[in-house]
């Protein structure tokens, strides 16, 4: 495990491959392939959050909790699926939530690589898991590395939006200096919560909002039609 196709991230976090928690994770994950157990994703799109938005163009970053578990889903980017695949129901919610916020239209896919392309860090707070087995590499050691990478973020760079969607993801961001940062809380968009607050709460336009009041440019958030 490294980050040769992500050199600034590298460069931030290599040391963390060398912890006691990180060997234990590795350790871990070959047994599980040696006794013929299916992950996801694949090992090549562990760390493609980090790859697909480098750590000086991060814009915006919208925290999730595990990967996908069914076959052909997971690619490493939360709340993303592969082309082809039924579009998962909390991202049905998140294109509603779109939809009435800023008026883009919902598109038939759930690939969410073009966010990526700009600077939305779509991240996973565990990076893998077991087929048909959900939350099964919880506790082994990816929280700790994906709190490191939230911290790179909070300490190297400024005026970020973090978009924390439920508890979980907001404990998990309790570290973030939002005299640096804005930081933008809503129910997940699950939609066993979605309608307690996650739809309406504007997080898109607000997020655009700020980006260009601190000079940068707005997320595109329209996806394009065909992937």
């Amino acid at each position: 495990m490294a980050l040769e196709n992500a050199p600034a991230w590298q460069a931030e976090l290599a040391d963390q491959f060398e912890q006691p928690y990180m060997l234990e994770l590795k350790e871990f994950l070959r047994q599980e392939k040696d006794l013929k157990k299916i992950i996801y994703p694949r090992s090549e799109s562990w760390f493609h959050a980090l790859e697909a938005t480098p750590l000086d163009q991060v814009k915006v970053v919208i925290l999730g909790q595990d990967p996908y578990h069914q076959p052909n889903q997971a690619h490493g980017l939360c709340f993303s699926v592969l082309p082809g695949v039924k579009i998962p129901p909390s991202l049905v919610n998140i294109y509603k939530e779109l939809n009435s916020d800023l008026g883009i239209q919902p598109v038939t896919h759930g690939y969410l690589e073009s966010w990526a392309n700009q600077g939305v860090l779509l991240l996973n707070s565990v990076l893998t898991v077991e087929q048909s087995n959900a939350a099964s590499h919880q506790g082994k050691g990816w929280e700790q590395f994906t709190d490191e990478v939230i911290r790179v973020v909070n300490e190297r760079c400024s005026n970020v939006v973090f978009m924390l969607w439920g508890s979980y993801a907001q404990k998990k961001g309790a570290c973030i200096d939002q005299s640096r940062h804005l930081v933008l809380k809503a129910p997940h968009p699950s939609p066993l919560s979605a309608h307690r607050g996650f739809l309406g709460c504007r997080h898109f336009s607000q997020a655009n909002a700020y980006l260009e009041q601190t000079g940068r440019t707005a997320i595109q958030w329209q996806l394009p039609d065909q992937v």
